[in-house]
């Protein structure tokens, strides 16, 4: 197999194994209604094996960044459906990555709404917010009926997500929002039956996956989780902790024939990551982390020496719409400008050009 050919992932049939990462954006207004920008965005990388949206959030209190999109609404849920029919016409594949920031906002950002999490812990530092930078809030703990009702908004976000026309949802359990603030023994300090042991931390995401699987069908689900990242105060520190709370969470996951695992690491070949992909059964999506770009010789090398299924890609997929063409014929490529990352508008969203627009 090469990074080029085709793959099944569940339901979803992917024309190749180029996959964009989801990538906060911040373009959808105070509303969180993806509009003409965000459908020509993703548009544009249709071309891409599949498409992972940018984190979605599934209530209103989860919302984690100023112009983050949602899937709460009638109208968030229509400029979605305008999204997804925009990627099927230029026959692309496209999945929504629900996302709930758990203590990683703030009132100014949600609305004036609670903060919350496993914990009454806050992270440290400050968030940007409506009115600058403020310092994280503590959390309220999550009492075991509030998360209840939290499973069940994620639930129903995923249920709008397929309404809406994707192909599918992946569950964000990475980087330091909600359910990764579960699995971490920094950020759960819980006694309940969410606490304390590995696979106490595990549950509230097993239960929550095992739901959204039900509720849309197992083959377009996929998982996202980021072990050792160490980011937003969700630390993981203890590799043999590290290794139980996962392969609690893997082991039992694997029976229900999820589409994928997506796993964020700066390893994707080693051992451990190796290890949760054979526990799992399934196919995985590997992302060598944040620290650097990935490039197409790593992504061939992952996946010619069998180390995942298909490779997921952040800042060149968003600075080259045509990376799969770019790629497959070893052409240059667009350098991404990380000081338009988060903008407002089509500068460093829309307008990095293609490869025909370049030798122009």
């Amino acid at each position: 197999m090469n990074l080029f050919s085709v793959v099944t992932l569940g339901e979803l049939q992917l024309a190749n194994r180029v996959v964009m990462a989801p990538l906060t954006r911040m373009r959808s207004g105070d509303a969180g209604v993806p509009g003409d920008l965000v459908v020509e965005h993703y548009a544009q990388r249709a071309s891409l094996g599949l498409i992972i949206t940018e984190g979605t959030y599934p209530n209103s209190e989860s919302q984690g960044f100023v112009g983050q999109p949602g899937i709460v609404t009638d109208e968030q849920v229509a400029g979605w459906r305008r999204v997804a029919e925009a990627v099927h016409a230029r026959g692309g594949r496209i999945v929504m990555q629900v996302m709930h920031a758990g203590r990683v906002t703030h009132p100014d950002v949600n609305g004036g709404r609670q903060v919350v999490g496993p914990s009454a812990i806050a992270i440290e530092g400050a968030g940007h917010t409506s009115t600058g930078k403020q310092a994280y809030p503590v959390p309220h703990a999550l009492s075991v009926e509030e998360s209840r009702a939290t499973l069940a908004d994620i639930v129903a976000a995923a249920e709008r997500a397929v309404e809406a026309g994707l192909d599918g949802v992946e569950v964000h359990s990475a980087n330091g929002y909600l359910l990764h603030e579960f699995l971490s023994p920094a950020s759960n300090q819980r006694t309940d039956v969410c606490g304390g042991s590995p696979e106490n931390r595990a549950r509230f995401v097993v239960e929550v996956v095992t739901a959204v699987a039900e509720a849309i069908g197992a083959g377009r689900v996929g998982l996202r989780v980021s072990p050792e990242h160490n980011i937003q105060d969700a630390l993981e520190t203890d590799r043999a902790d590290v290794r139980a709370t996962y392969g609690a969470l893997v082991d039992q996951l694997r029976p229900l024939g999820l589409a994928y695992l997506s796993i964020l690491h700066s390893e994707p070949a080693g051992k451990l990551v190796q290890e949760l992909r054979q526990r799992f059964g399934g196919p995985l999506i590997a992302n060598s982390g944040f620290g650097t770009v990935t490039t197409r010789a790593e992504a061939v090398q992952l996946i010619e020496a069998a180390h995942a299924d298909a490779v997921a890609v952040g800042r060149l997929a968003l600075a080259n719409p045509d990376l799969v063409k770019r790629w497959s014929g070893e052409h240059p490529e667009n350098d991404p400008d990380a000081g338009t990352f988060y903008g407002a508008g089509a500068e460093g969203y829309t307008d990095y050009p293609t490869l025909e627009l370049s030798r122009r």
